[in-house]
């Protein structure tokens, strides 16, 4: 499945490359967008094995740190906003469909496999941390898309303990 992930990703990413050359703040805004779908999905996961008396010895850990990170993304999706990267009417239709889609995949993804579920979220991450370090090449000054940056590696090395 973790080869799988990765074909997915890349492809993804390829057509992200597409859509959005030279459109750096617009790009982040649909990357932050969809960012935040895995941990509302692992959150709906974990609250449905909870309400279906499932609960694991992790389960308390694991909702309050995926829920720590869905304030973290909107935090960043906030910024992005500010910033103007929603003001395209074809982007936010772009983002909120392929977030629909990506939501439901990580709630049917975790469900099954949680262990590559997180993978997969731990590749996404990784190439937002990366996405953002290749910005901060032409625009080195800009200390809260550094700040965002250090978010998502941190956010990459806490998928990466669930894996």
């Amino acid at each position: 499945m973790k080869k799988f992930n990765t074909v997915v990703l890349n492809v993804t990413v390829a057509i992200l490359d597409f859509l959005y050359q030279g459109r750096d703040i617009q790009r982040f805004w649909v990357l932050e967008t969809i960012a935040r779908a895995p941990y509302f999905a692992f959150l709906s996961v974990l609250h449905l094995k909870e309400s279906l008396g499932l609960r694991t010895p992790e389960h308390f850990i694991l909702m309050k740190e995926h829920f720590e990170q869905t304030v973290n993304e909107t935090e960043h999706l906030e910024e992005m906003e500010r910033r103007g990267g929603h003001t395209a009417w074809i982007d936010r239709f772009f983002a909120y469909h392929l977030v629909l889609v990506y939501y439901w995949i990580m709630v049917t993804y975790y469900a099954v496999s949680p262990r590559n579920a997180y993978h997969l979220n731990s590749e996404v991450e990784l190439h937002a941390s990366l996405t953002y370090a290749k910005y901060l090449t032409m625009h080195n000054d800009d200390q809260k898309i550094i700040d965002i940056m250090n978010d998502e590696i941190q956010h990459y090395q806490e998928m990466l303990r669930n894996v």
